[in-house]
């Protein structure tokens, strides 16, 4: 499509996704959507992207990044039916963190039907030079219709400044205050008594305004895999671990890619695991399989909420670290393990993200799985004593035969413990 230009697109669920050639020097690039009333959001709940994913009609969901050989893709599910009737216009926005889009190579907008995969729309965008942020495109109403338009508006002042240009109140870095000028001493004046005031008027409290809008995050890569969680001012609270997924190929029976034996199944179940050590020695894992979920309010202060089977649902899989029991954490294995639909994590394609309930969010993705690997260290999460550090695994593993996939994970990380079969 060319820029300005617009087409009709489809009410049924749409898949939006924003692609780009990754490289060196390449910076990150996020998608994000707003939904606007008369070109401004309603409140802050208007605005969908990383730090918070999934608006509360349902309308619009940030699903996450893939990497396929170098293609990155970032993802937005849109379903323009569930769209509230107020909202006149859907702004779909790109944003690079840590440099220009001039340094972005084949960026583009792809809008697909979510079900059948065809494309309904696209548009390149090209010429950018100093833009950090891009208006790609619009959905918008027309005589009860929704349209897709080409914009390809770029701002030079980032998401930041584009987000709150449409309204969003974002939080903004705290600088110190000026000294106040120093105050000469009055000797105060004689005055008569004082009336007695009268008892004061009970009146409730005016609600509190709501925080703004956090736009920090930390993506680990392979040339910056670690961060510190005390530094970033994430030791407290509930910190959740989520693991979404997708599968590029979905069929039965077996093929081959790349000289790989792989077997993937509609059904495909992961499992999110973690291996614990905490500081008085004891070990152990927590896990679907035999229905360890652990518990988040006594030792090992980590839980797993769910098993989901799909991937394919916005929450995932994911775990619970409860921080304030820090002290009572050495280390912290968080892995995944393929329990039925497939051999190997080979096209396979998933998001880690961290979530501290103070902090900013901490995200990566796995790595193109080139061996037949049932079985994927994910993260680590060490206390040193004086730090709490999250380290980028990404790493698969291949269990010798007869080994399972646990023990596996214990051997490659010397946790050292028994294994006995289990079973969901």
């Amino acid at each position: 499509m060319p820029k300005g230009s617009n087409v009709p697109v489809p009410t049924t669920a749409l898949r939006v996704e924003l692609g780009w050639r990754s490289g060196p020097g390449v910076p990150d690039t996020d998608a994000s959507a707003l939904l606007l009333v008369g070109g401004k959001v309603r409140s802050d709940a208007d605005f969908i992207f990383y730090n918070q994913p999934q608006h509360s009609s349902g309308a619009i969901r940030h699903e996450g990044k893939r990497d396929a050989g170098g293609q990155v893709t970032d993802t937005l599910i849109v379903d323009l039916t569930r769209v509230e009737p107020a909202i006149e216009t859907v702004v779909l926005v790109a944003s690079a963190d840590g440099g220009t889009f001039a340094q972005v190579p084949g960026l583009y907008i792809e809008v697909k039907d979510a079900g059948r995969g065809t494309v309904a729309a696209r548009f390149d965008s090209a010429g950018a030079t100093v833009e950090t942020a891009f208006v790609l495109g619009e959905f918008y109403r027309r005589q009860g219709a929704w349209k897709f338009r080409a914009v390809g508006q770029g701002y030079s002042s980032g998401l930041e400044g584009l987000a709150t240009d449409y309204g969003i109140t974002v939080d903004e870095p705290q600088h110190n205050a000026p000294s106040a000028p120093p105050v000469t001493p009055v000797r105060p004046a004689t005055v008569p008594p004082p009336v007695p005031a009268a008892p004061p008027v009970s009146r409730p409290a005016p609600p509190a305004p709501p925080a703004p809008v956090q736009l920090t995050k930390v993506t680990l890569t392979k040339a910056s895999p670690s961060v510190s969680l005390t530094k970033q001012g994430g030791t407290s609270g509930a910190m959740r671990v989520n693991l979404n997924w997708q599968v590029r190929k979905q069929f039965s029976g077996w093929g081959s890619k790349r000289g790989r034996a792989v077997a993937l199944h509609a059904d495909l179940d992961l499992d999110l695991c973690a291996l614990f050590e905490l500081n008085d020695g004891s070990k152990g894992v927590v896990q679907a399989l035999g229905n360890t979920f652990g518990s988040l309010h006594q030792p090992p202060y980590i839980h797993l909420d769910g098993d989901d089977r799909t991937g394919a649902l916005a929450s995932g899989e994911n775990l619970t670290i409860n921080l304030d029991h820090k002290q009572a954490f050495r280390r912290i294995l968080v892995f995944v393990t393929i329990y039925e639909g497939a051999r190997s994590f080979a096209d396979l394609h998933a998001t880690v993200t961290l979530h501290p309930q103070f902090g900013a969010p901490i995200e990566f993705s796995l790595d193109e799985c080139t061996v037949p690997s049932p079985v994927c260290a994910l993260a680590l999460i060490t206390n040193t004593g004086q730090d709490l550090v999250v380290q980028r695994e990404a790493r698969y593993l291949v269990p010798d035969r007869g080994v399972s996939m646990q023990r596996a994970v214990d051997h490659a990380y010397g946790w050292g413990m028994n294994w006995t079969p289990g079973r969901k």
